[in-house]
């Protein structure tokens, strides 16, 4: 009974010990990364043609880099917290808001919702935003596509709602459709598979949901989201 005590109490120390380090070295890689973003808005003027499109991936990437700093938060409070209640939260609320961030933070991409969003509660909670945010993010960030396109659109099917994140981009291989969300036993080490693709997975498993990858005629993918209706 001690032994099982003293482990309890150890694994608890850990996982203190791990969100402290992962609170801290997200802290120190934004400032840096942010650091890097001032500095490269500051060349813009001080660049050739040719070094424009070298700058431009230089930005490009830190704002891929600070993304993933985000999800690294999300997902380290997914494995951490033991206590990751499920409630019902509006859909409409949380969608309107991610699409609305994706356009502020890409002036450059067309983003469109299609038709209108069910004004429905579905299951999850504070982390939802993350599961369309890392699929609105993946899908711009993986478009081969000048502008990137993407496509939102929600309908009820009987007791669960369906969402839609559609793009432009190359679209994903029938091989990877699985392995690119880290499922099975090799989670996020399998071939293909992404922090952010992988959280949304390990979210929705929590929310009593699923997600899907299909293809977007005549170019492109579809990411589709499945929620249970609560209420």
């Amino acid at each position: 009974m001690a032994n099982n005590s003293l482990g309890q109490r150890r694994l608890a120390e850990q996982r203190d010990d791990l969100r402290l380090l992962n609170q801290v070295m997200r802290h120190d890689i934004r400032n840096d990364l942010q650091l890097i973003g001032a500095y490269a808005e500051l060349l813009e003027d001080h660049v050739d043609e040719e070094g424009e499109e070298y700058l431009e991936i230089i930005k490009e990437s830190t704002e891929s880099a600070t993304d993933l700093t985000t999800t690294a938060r999300d997902l380290a409070r997914v494995m951490l917290d033991v206590d990751c209640e499920v409630r019902s939260v509006s859909l409409e609320g949380v969608l309107a808001q991610q699409v609305e961030e994706l356009r502020s933070g890409h002036p450059g991409a067309v983003v469109a919702i299609e038709g209108s969003i069910p004004d429905v509660e579905v299951a999850g909670n504070d982390m939802l935003g993350s599961v369309f945010r890392n699929l609105l993010s993946n899908a711009i960030q993986h478009s081969d596509e000048t502008p990137p396109e993407v496509t939102v659109s929600a309908a009820e099917r009987d007791e669960t709602v369906e969402v839609r994140v559609a793009d432009n981009g190359p679209g994903v291989p029938d091989a990877q459709k699985d392995e690119i969300f880290g499922r099975g036993e090799k989670g996020l080490e399998s071939s293909g598979a992404g922090i952010g693709l992988y959280l949304v997975q390990s979210l929705l498993d929590t929310y009593g949901g699923d997600v899907f990858v299909d293809d977007n005629g005549p170019e492109g993918a579809v990411f589709v989201v499945e929620l249970p209706v609560v209420g």
